[in-house]
């Protein structure tokens, strides 16, 4: 339990209904909802300093995935790294993310999910295209303004200035697809604080014309978005500046495992520097890719001391400490849609989902993670029903979103927004009995 909750005061009540009145009355999410809090969520000033020290850290590491899988694609290291990482992807889409014009680019938004647990953070992935950036600059603006005691993290104006920042202080096209329209409602909000020129566009019927463009959509989506496709091959020709770049090889979570492949670990070592690669090992879930491919039989898959994949569906529950998911590049990979706890579900359900992960590999891989439990956490939240300030025993994702300045590739931290979900649920994800809030630096 997080030793010091924050104090209920005799204005919370106030504070908590002028924020829910503050919200846009078009909304920052379609048809969603959650839980509204008079109070960030407070970081302890080692913590901040963590996070603030692992954007440049996380940036140099997707400089590294790239350079990892385009050695690959050469040959002066493994194919099977880049044969894992092609899988599903189209030769087209491939070679846009290889030209000339795109070669050294990686994303100028990097948003890692980290679970705050009792021995720090976990990282369960890294977010290219992330959500959530209109929604957090709103926190961060609102709660700076009604909670002025309050250090948020970024200010008011660090959301709004990081996404500036992409593009040099210029302003951009946001192209948002139909699969990502629900989003749709934070980003016109965003644009509206934004200086300069910026628009938020249908990438399905978009015309390139120059203008720089920021992606919101999936590239596995990207057969039902030719707008956003016209985009990225012009942005391969060098025809104009498209954040994130068309390298779908960086949107994968395999990466995780990859980070964790014995064969690799000198070259990680290498691109990494040894004190940042080992700061990594303490961020990223021991990992698996989930590959059927047969076993001498005098080894084990390290880690779990098998065998064969297969040999996971015999696992007790108390051996299911682990969480299965898709790695990317397919409509079920985003949120939390094929995300499964084992510890959660019965044996013949976890047997199930092992056989869908293996069955799933050629097309769509499957990662193996570690599962680590988030610490518990008390926080404040107004219970519209009782008209009362209420505390909720939760566990807390975080979503640090740094952004990657377009004129010296400096990395910046522009907030944290905090998801804290109740104590019964694992998977920390957005829902409407879930608390938002911005994050801020304890004050003492």
């Amino acid at each position: 339990m997080n030793s010091t909750p924050p104090v209920l005061k005799s204005d919370d009540i106030d504070r908590a209904r002028q924020i829910k009145a503050a919200l846009p009355s078009s909304g920052l999410f379609s048809e969603r909802s959650w839980r509204i809090s008079p109070r960030p969520f407070a970081l302890s000033k080692k913590e901040v300093k963590q996070l603030e020290k692992l954007g440049p850290v996380l940036h140099r590491f997707q400089q590294a995935c790239d350079l990892i899988y385009r050695r690959s694609k050469k040959g002066t290291l493994p194919s099977w790294v880049s044969d894992y990482l092609d899988q599903g992807k189209s030769q087209e889409l491939l070679e846009w993310g290889l030209a000339a014009p795109l070669l050294e680019k990686t994303p100028g938004v990097i948003r890692p999910d980290l679970i705050l647990t009792e021995e720090g953070f976990s990282a369960t992935e890294l977010d290219s295209v992330p959500g959530g950036i209109g929604l957090t600059a709103w926190l961060g603006e609102t709660y700076s303004r009604h909670s002025p005691e309050s250090e948020i993290i970024g200010g008011d104006r660090g959301m709004l200035e990081g996404f500036q920042s992409l593009f040099s202080g210029e302003g951009a096209d946001i192209l948002i697809s139909a699969e990502s329209s629900d989003y749709r409602p934070e980003m016109e909000w965003l644009t509206e604080r934004l200086r300069g020129d910026w628009r938020v566009e249908e990438a399905e019927t978009y015309q390139p014309n120059a203008r720089n463009v920021y992606r919101f959509f999936e590239l596995f989506d990207l057969s039902n978005v030719p707008g956003g496709a016209a985009a990225g091959k012009s942005a391969s020709l060098g025809e104009l500046n498209l954040i994130s770049p068309f390298k779908p090889w960086l949107e994968e979570k395999l990466w995780s495992a990859l980070f964790w492949a014995h064969p690799l670990r000198d070259i990680w070592r290498r691109e990494l520097r040894d004190g940042n690669w080992r700061l990594l090992k303490k961020l990223f879930p021991q990992s698996w890719i989930v590959d059927p491919a047969e076993v001498p039989h005098h080894a084990v898959i390290p880690g779990l001391e098998i065998q064969s994949f297969e040999e996971l569906k015999q696992f007790t529950q108390s051996e299911r400490e682990l969480v299965m998911k898709l790695s990317g590049f397919n409509e079920k990979a985003w949120g939390s849609r094929s995300v499964t706890i084992g510890q959660d579900v019965s044996q013949d359900e976890w047997g199930k989902v092992v056989d869908e992960a293996i069955a799933s590999f050629g097309e769509a891989p499957y990662v193996l993670q570690r599962f680590h439990s988030g610490r518990l956490v008390e926080h404040p939240w107004l219970n519209e029903e009782t008209g009362k300030i209420e505390m909720m025993e939760g566990r807390v994702r975080l979503c640090p979103y740094y952004f990657v300045d377009g004129g010296n590739s400096q990395v910046k931290l522009g907030g944290v927004l905090a998801t804290i979900c109740p104590a019964d649920k694992k998977i920390l994800h957005g829902m409407s009995d879930a608390i938002l809030v911005p994050c801020s630096r304890q004050e003492s």
